[in-house]
């Protein structure tokens, strides 16, 4: 594919957690501030950049985070100030650009391919870097080059607060001496295994055979040799932001068993938080369905901080058909909405417990490699 007239964008607001709480608080500017669980066993959310001189970074342990920068000021989440700050942005953005995808709570890719005949891509893409930074607040960076996978890594490059552009003559040149920690795919799994065998630059990697990598790492070694020589023909996909997911069961003979049937429902809000957590999205609204035999249908729902863990909806699920079931009848069908869905896969909710998060982690890995029913809470293999 023939990547010289692509030019793709790619915007990331700078510490975006720590710039939305300097918005209501000025007195954090400047300083070492931390965002996440203030619990023994809490974990970084995010950290300013003051924070990360002394080594702290996201997902570290609060408590190694704070032996690190004792002077830190540590703030819990604020998931609803998040959502609103990035539906900010989001709305700028699909005023202005031809095409655009969110790709999480503070990203975005923009597709400015043809734009290039009548104004600079990289002149218009800083007049909207300004913009965004003067109506919102929040400080962005931007790379702009011929792939999504590049753009990305130049905006690494160009923070905080910057800018950078990669020409399709200039890809290779720029990646060559860059760490293979770079590419965004590469964890730190991955990464031993390639340090392992001598790769640690993305010039290395790129000369490797692509038969070798794929022996190495499987198939994620054909695309991991596609993206360290700069090809990656992934297109900018227009982002239509979906509100809610749904499940919904209809019984062949209507049913009085309450057991069974919260069990059910268990069954879906795990199926749905998987989903949610596969999508890197978050909910703030849980409603629970059911219709009688007489098909009198009836609803209650509730708001939630936003997340995406099952014990959390599971709980208010229950709590919820308790409320509803109130006829003492049959009932035909039950359902679970999840709605006021944002994207980002940060759950502020469980920030105090490390132990929690590491066994979501676990769990989403079994279930994406061997099935969503792969590991299920034993509450939930009752079924109807």
């Amino acid at each position: 594919m023939d990547f010289r007239n692509r030019h793709i964008v790619h915007l990331d607001l700078d510490t975006f957690f720590i710039s939305c709480q300097r918005l209501i608080d000025s007195s954090l500017i400047g300083k070492p501030v931390i965002v996440g669980g203030t619990a023994e066993r809490g974990v970084v959310a995010s950290c300013s950049y003051e924070a990360r001189h002394y080594g702290v970074h996201s997902a570290m342990p609060m408590k190694l985070a704070l032996r690190l920068c004792p002077n830190a000021t540590v703030v819990k989440g604020d998931m609803d100030l998040y959502a609103q700050k990035s539906t900010d942005v989001t709305d700028i953005v699909a005023e202005e650009a031809p095409v655009y995808e969110k790709a999480s709570i503070d990203e975005f890719y923009m597709d400015l391919t043809g734009m290039d005949r009548y104004f600079g891509c990289f002149k218009w893409t800083n007049e909207l870097k300004q913009k965004i930074e003067k109506e919102t607040g929040l400080p962005i960076s931007f790379g702009l080059s011929p792939t999504k996978t590049v753009s990305k890594i130049a905006t690494g490059e160009a923070k905080p607060r910057g800018q950078l552009e990669i020409p399709f003559d200039r890809v290779k040149p720029f990646l060559n001496p860059l760490s293979v920690r770079k590419i965004p795919m590469i964890g730190a799994a991955t990464y031993k295994t390639l340090s392992r065998v001598g790769i640690r630059t993305i010039k290395t990697l790129a000369d490797i055979p692509e038969e070798v990598l794929i022996r190495l790492l499987g198939k994620n070694g054909s695309s991991l040799y596609r993206k360290a020589n700069g090809i990656d023909p992934t297109p900018v996909v227009q982002y239509n932001e979906r509100k809610s997911i749904s499940s919904e069961r209809t019984f062949m003979r209507d049913s009085m068993d309450i057991v069974r049937l919260k069990s059910l429902l268990v069954q879906m809000i795990e199926n749905l938080c998987f989903q949610l957590r596969s999508e890197q999205k978050v909910a703030s609204t849980i409603a629970v369905k059911i219709r009688y035999s007489n098909f009198d249908t009836h609803v209650q729902q509730a708001r939630v901080t936003y997340t995406s863990c099952d014990h959390v909806l599971i709980a208010k699920a229950l709590e919820l058909f308790d409320k509803v079931y109130e006829r003492r009848m049959m009932i035909r069908l039950v359902g679970i909405k999840l709605s006021g869905l944002v994207a980002g896969h940060y759950q502020i909710n469980l920030f105090d417990d490390v132990t929690i998060i590491s066994l979501y982690q676990s769990m989403d890995r079994i279930k994406n490699r061997f099935g969503k029913h792969a590991v299920r809470r034993a509450s939930s293999i009752n079924d109807i």
